[in-house]
């Protein structure tokens, strides 16, 4: 496919999005993109030599660590607000904790990645005990979505708490087909801050970057307060979200999830 007929499909991607958002001058979402491990199995500049391939403005939302409802539900309302989708990358126990949750995030056409069952170090343990933690996390998260206890994600997207691994580790995920997701800047919010702070670190960082994988914490309430703030930031300067799939997704799927 030549380059003009790709940038036209993801135009008509980007319109038939616009079109189903019921607020027209909300951010919304511009494009989706197929994510396949077998091209990009690593991604995420703060970690692996590569990223997604994003133009200039293209923003990718991430949250880690959840879900928490009480943060998690302001997170999805702000998002919502302005038809954004994004990435949740949940801890297994806390999935097992709020099922209901972790549904109603893919009820709103997020993507569900995961982030082990307890959230440890993963370079710092046995082998076997990582490998655990990546399986439990995963059945922990299908229970929760799908009601079948599974280790084989029907997402293969998955992060590592603290972007720590052992090559060991990395060579696992990537035998089973399953892309390890860095990030390109975070707003740091795991420190002490005000949500203003928070706001202006983000800010400033990704206009010095100018696109890529952002990361959040969506069970951090300084996180939860400042979203619709952020996401008014990107509309009024010109980003444009682009919501991440695995490889063989459809729109349709996309839609429906």
């Amino acid at each position: 496919m030549s380059l003009g007929a790709v940038l036209a499909a993801l135009a008509g991607i980007a319109s038939t999005d616009a079109a189903e958002c019921p607020r027209k001058d909300a951010l919304g979402t511009f494009r989706v993109l197929s994510v396949d491990a077998r091209t990009t199995p690593r991604v995420g500049l703060k970690s692996f030599p590569q990223t997604l391939p994003l133009a200039d403005r293209e923003v990718v939302l991430t949250f880690d660590d959840g879900p928490y409802p009480p943060t998690t539900s302001k997170v999805l309302a702000a998002l919502a607000q302005e038809c954004v989708r994004a990435t949740f990358f949940l801890i297994g126990l806390h999935a097992s904790q709020y099922p209901d949750m972790v549904k109603r995030i893919a009820r709103e056409g997020h993507t569900i990645g995961h982030h082990t069952f307890s959230h440890p170090f993963m370079a710092r343990i046995p082998f076997e005990k990582a490998r655990s933690e990546i399986d439990r996390g995963i059945s922990a998260v299908e229970t929760a979505l799908h009601g079948v206890s599974t280790t084989t994600p029907s997402t293969p997207f998955f992060r590592f708490p603290y972007f720590e691994a052992t090559q060991a580790e990395l060579d696992l995920l990537q035998s089973r087909g399953i892309v390890v997701f860095g990030a390109d800047l975070w707003a740091s919010d795991w420190n002490e801050m005000t949500p203003e702070q928070e706001l202006k670190l983000v800010t400033e960082r990704l206009a010095a970057s100018g696109k890529g994988i952002v990361l959040f914490h969506d069970p951090k309430a300084r996180t939860a307060a400042i979203m619709p703030a952020f996401l008014r930031y990107l509309r009024e300067n010109g980003y444009r979200i682009v919501h991440i799939v695995p490889s063989g997704t459809s729109q349709k799927n996309a839609d429906a999830r």
